[in-house]
C-alpha cells in the first residue's frame, strides 16, 4: 500500500526545521567549509522538503548529491526513511541501495581518516539497513491500523444493517398480525351487518343482538387498529396470529416439559389485558424463556405479572447468570431483542434487560387502556 496522505502544514515544519538544523551542524562541524558545501547543503534540504509529496524523488536527488558532499548525507538517510515507509518494499530497497552505493562513492572525496574503508563500508550499510527495517515496520503498522479500523466500520456497518431489517421483519410481523385480526373482526361485522340488512323482519332480540355485535367488533377494531397506524405491511404470505396472554399456560406447559423449570408470579388479579397488549406481553414471555433455555440451560427461570386496567402491564423474566466461560446451548442471531424492543414500543411500552447481581433481567412495561 502506497501512503498518498498529503503532507500537514507539522510535517512541512518538522521536516524543515530537522533537516535544516541536522545540515547546520554538518557545516559547523567542519573546519573548512566551501561554496559547494554551501550550496549542496541548500539543494539537499530542497530535496528533503521534496520528499514529503515525492519521496522517491527527493530522495534519489539527495542520495546523488551524497555522492558530491556529506551536507546531503542527513537528507538522503531521511529520504530513505521516507521511502520506506511510504512506499513498496522493493522500491525502499532500490533507494536504501543506491544511499549505499552513493555514501561509498562519498569516500573518494572525502575520505574519513578515522575510519578505514571497510568500517565505513559497514557502517553505511547497516545504517541503511536499520533505516529500511524502521521505515517498512512502520508501514505495516500503519497499514494494519488501516486494516482494522476499516474492518471495525464494515462490521458496525453490517451489525446495523442487520439491527434494521430485524426491526422491519418485526415491524411487518406485527403488521401481518394485526391484519389477521382485523380481517377476522371485520368479516364478523359484515356478517351481521348483512343480516340487518337482509333480514329487517327478524325478531327484535336478535337485531338487538347482531347490532351489539356489529357495535363491539367495530370497537375492537378500532383499539386493534392503533396497532398498525404507521406500519407498512408487505404483500407476503400471511403467518399464524402471535398467541395473547390466554395462551401462556400453554407456552409454559411447552417449557416444563422441555425440562426448564419455570415459577410465575401474577398479580393480575384475574383481569385479563386487551388481546392487543396480551400479545405483546406473550412475545415478551416467550422470548424470555427462550432466552433463558439458550444461554442459562439447566438453570431456572421466573415469570411474573403485574398491573391493572388504567395502569400498565409489567412482564418480567428472570433467571440467573450461568457460570463465566459458559456458551450458549443454542446459537442465536443476537437480534431477538432488537425485533422484541421494536414490538414494545409500537406497543407504547418500553423494554429493559441487564445483567445485575449474578441474575439477567427482561422487563417490559405496557400501557393497559380502561
Amino acid at each position: 500500500m502506497i501512503h498518498r496522505r498529503a503532507p500537514r502544514p507539522v510535517d512541512i515544519a518538522s521536516m524543515g526545521a530537522g533537516v535544516g538544523l541536522l545540515t547546520a551542524l554538518s557545516l559547523l562541524s567542519r573546519p573548512s567549509v566551501g561554496p559547494l558545501e554551501y550550496a549542496v547543503a541548500v539543494l539537499a534540504w530542497a530535496a528533503a522538503m521534496v520528499q514529503l509529496w515525492r519521496p522517491v524523488t527527493g530522495a534519489l536527488a539527495a542520495t546523488v548529491l551524497a555522492v558530491v558532499s556529506p551536507m546531503a548525507t542527513t537528507a538522503a538517510t531521511v529520504g530513505a526513511l521516507q521511502v520506506a515507509w511510504r512506499t513498496r518494499f522493493r522500491t525502499a530497497v532500490a533507494v536504501s541501495l543506491a544511499g549505499i552505493a552513493a555514501h561509498l562513492l562519498q569516500w573518494i572525496w572525502h575520505p574519513n581518516a578515522a575510519l578505514g574503508f571497510d568500517w565505513w563500508a559497514l557502517l553505511v550499510t547497516v545504517a541503511y539497513g536499520a533505516l529500511l527495517g524502521w521505515g517498512t515496520l512502520a508501514r505495516s503498522h500503519r497499514d494494519l491500523v488501516i486494516s482494522l479500523r476499516e474492518r471495525a466500520r464494515r462490521a458496525e456497518a453490517e451489525q446495523g444493517r442487520r439491527v434494521a431489517e430485524a426491526r422491519a421483519a418485526e415491524r411487518r410481523g406485527l403488521a401481518r398480525e394485526m391484519h389477521d385480526v382485523l380481517a377476522n373482526r371485520l368479516s364478523l361485522v359484515a356478517t351481521h351487518a348483512g343480516a340487518l340488512e337482509f333480514r329487517p323482519d327478524a325478531p327484535p332480540e336478535k337485531i338487538a343482538l347482531a347490532a351489539g355485535v356489529v357495535r363491539d367488533g367495530v370497537h375492537q377494531a378500532l383499539e386493534e387498529l392503533r396497532e398498525v397506524i404507521g406500519l407498512l405491511r408487505e404483500d407476503e404470505g400471511a403467518t399464524g396470529v402471535q398467541p395473547a396472554l390466554e395462551a401462556l399456560e400453554g407456552l409454559l406447559a411447552d417449557a416444563r416439559a422441555a425440562g426448564q423449570v419455570v415459577e410465575v408470579g401474577d398479580g393480575l388479579g384475574g383481569a385479563v389485558p386487551p388481546p392487543t397488549v396480551g400479545r405483546t406481553a406473550f412475545r415478551v414471555v416467550q422470548e424470555g424463556l427462550t432466552n433463558a433455555r439458550k444461554h442459562a440451560a439447566g438453570l431456572p427461570a421466573d415469570v411474573s405479572l403485574e398491573g391493572a386496567p388504567g395502569g400498565e402491564l409489567v412482564v418480567a423474566v428472570g433467571n440467573p447468570l450461568p457460570p463465566a466461560g459458559t456458551g450458549p446451548a443454542v446459537p442465536g442471531s443476537g437480534l431477538g431483542l432488537v425485533g422484541l424492543t421494536e414490538r414494545v414500543r409500537l406497543a407504547g411500552g418500553t423494554l429493559d434487560h441487564s445483567a445485575v447481581g449474578g441474575r439477567f433481567e427482561l422487563r417490559a412495561r405496557l400501557p393497559w387502556p380502561t
